[in-house]
């Protein structure tokens, strides 16, 4: 198993707009001035490609899905997971057009009910497409894929993990083989860390320093890696309040901050 982390930023990215309008002068450590020199502290919105077996899952349309998909040379996709329905995690979807032209044929993507009633609504003209179709559209074959339903991809077995995500219904992370990824979680109920036993690797949410409604902290991230126990655990989705260089210090050896264009093996 190979995984790409393809982003590893919340929905502002790193650096900010916010830092860049403000001259830099509020940026926690002045991390997003060091991603002016440094690649690793450069963070686009969350995704990863997980390629196993001669299948290429990838894991939500970032907002940076184009950028990404050139950066890291990606081919292929064979079917799409999606973990929930906010913008950062689904606004790339309209690029998947270019992967089922070259493909010739529609992707399946898949995804709680939920999801895929928020990803109809906002893009109705790819899944109710218009008489009229100028630029082309993605070809999808969209699926429901919830607990306890699983499915295997080319052998590979794919479980939803449900997990709360503030008031947001329907969010989800994923375990592909001992693989999990879960970039958007507050809290995972016990049924859910059931699933999450045995793991190789372990790529979750870590936000920021401070506590947060609706995502973990790194505190709060340190202590549910450390219950769950993988053999190995990167850190995602985090904001510019992170420095790797000084938090990763504290850090156990088997958990560190994951970056944009990091590959795993498995």
């Amino acid at each position: 198993m190979r995984i790409t982390m393809l982003g590893t930023g919340t929905s502002h990215g790193v650096p900010t707009i916010d830092c860049m309008l403000d001259n830099y002068q509020r940026c926690p450590h002045g991390v997003c001035r060091k991603a002016e020199q440094d690649p690793r502290y450069r963070r686009t919105r969350a995704s990863i490609l997980v390629e196993v077996d001669g299948a290429s899952l990838l894991v939500d349309t970032s907002q940076d899905f184009r950028q990404q998909m050139l950066a890291n040379c990606v081919r292929r996709i064979d079917a799409v997971l999606y973990t929930h329905g906010h913008a950062d995690h689904i606004y790339g979807l309209p690029d998947i057009r270019s992967y089922c032209r070259n493909q010739n044929d529609a992707i399946d993507i898949y995804a709680s009910q939920e999801t895929l009633d928020i990803l109809c609504q906002s893009f109705d003209y790819v899944f109710h497409p218009p008489a009229f179709v100028g630029g082309g559209i993605p070809r999808l074959r969209p699926h429901v894929l919830e607990s306890p339903i699983n499915v295997a991809m080319n052998g590979v077995l794919v479980t939803p993990i449900p997990v709360q995500h503030g008031p947001l219904a329907g969010s989800q992370g994923y375990r592909i083989d001992g693989m999990a990824y879960i970039p958007d979680v507050k809290q995972i109920p016990s049924e859910s860390k059931e699933l999450l036993g045995g793991l190789d690797l372990l790529i979750i949410n870590c936000l920021r320093i401070t506590p947060h409604a609706s995502h973990l902290s790194l505190s709060e991230s340190l202590a549910l890696a450390q219950e769950l126990r993988p053999k190995r655990c990167l850190f995602t989705h985090m904001t510019h309040d992170i420095d790797f260089t000084i938090e990763e210090q504290s850090l156990p050896p088997w958990i560190r901050f994951a970056y944009d264009g990091q590959v795993v093996t498995l």
